[in-house]
């Protein structure tokens, strides 16, 4: 009887989660559809540009929450990338910014009807993603290369970022090393860069554990610290990964990083 009992228990919750599963897909799809009304109407002037950029990152951050609850990984990456996407959006949007956000809705869409996995591999589709705003493309020619930037919010991540960018690479930015981790196994990232110090867990400790797992010791990461050469915990790190040290050298240092990682 408590066999019987406890399977009907664990059918049950099953069957609950999957209604929760379901239902959550079939509101996503509803504030995706609503998004798309209020692109459209931003495209012709009659939503306020700043109106616009908030309803589309607070849905982001809401679908990306719910979508990873639910398992729903291709589709939480993506959302995640909306919200990136949109950080440092300023009025006036530029004009590829109308089709790019339409790029996101219909690949969000396709993956709440059902036309691409919800719960797929979300290494592939961030790669195929708009470059997010912030940046004047120009003549640079965007590559087909991901790079994460595990580091804290400020100026030298902005300029990390950018020096990225000018490459033409792909460039996430997360500032918890919980989550990078995360996002690393997820994402697969062509390149790491990470911070040497970082609260929670140090940019080391995830670089030697990235580099020890067989899932992602084949990715290249580089270690960026204000730490002296001597530094005992810097002679933790293994040697494949190339430390990058904030000051003067830091261009000379990081040239030579994605030289000898094999990325320019």
């Amino acid at each position: 009887m408590n066999d019987a009992g406890s399977g009907g228990s664990s059918r049950a919750v099953t069957d609950l989660s999957e209604d929760l599963r379901r239902e959550f897909i079939d509101e996503a799809a509803e504030v995706l559809h609503g998004l798309d009304v209020v692109l459209d109407s931003g495209r012709h002037g009659r939503t306020p540009q700043p109106e616009l950029i908030v309803a589309f990152r607070r849905a982001a951050v809401n679908l990306r929450g719910q979508a990873a609850n639910h398992g729903l990984r291709a589709l939480a990456t993506v959302a995640r990338r909306l919200d990136e996407y949109l950080a440092q959006a300023h009025e006036p949007l530029p004009p590829r910014a109308w089709d790019d956000l339409q790029a996101f809705l219909d690949l969000m869409l396709s993956l709440v009807e059902g036309r691409q996995p919800a719960d797929g591999d979300p290494s592939g589709l961030v790669r195929a993603l708009p470059v997010k705003l912030g940046f004047d493309l120009g003549d640079i020619e965007v590559r087909n290369v991901e790079v994460m930037l595990v580091m804290p919010h400020g100026a030298q991540t902005r300029f990390v970022e950018r020096e990225m960018q000018q490459c033409g690479y792909r460039v996430s930015v997360i500032s918890d090393t919980i989550d990078a981790f995360a996002q690393v196994v997820q994402i697969k990232p062509d390149l790491i860069i990470v911070s040497a110090l970082m609260p929670h867990l140090d940019g080391i400790d995830l670089a030697i554990g990235l580099a020890s797992m067989p899932a992602t010791r084949n990715i290249p990461i580089a270690v960026i610290t204000s730490l002296g050469d001597g530094d005992d915990r810097l002679a933790l790190l293994p040697r494949k990964v190339p430390v990058v040290h904030k000051g003067p050298s830091f261009g000379d240092d990081l040239f030579k990083a994605l030289d000898d990682l094999f990325l320019i």
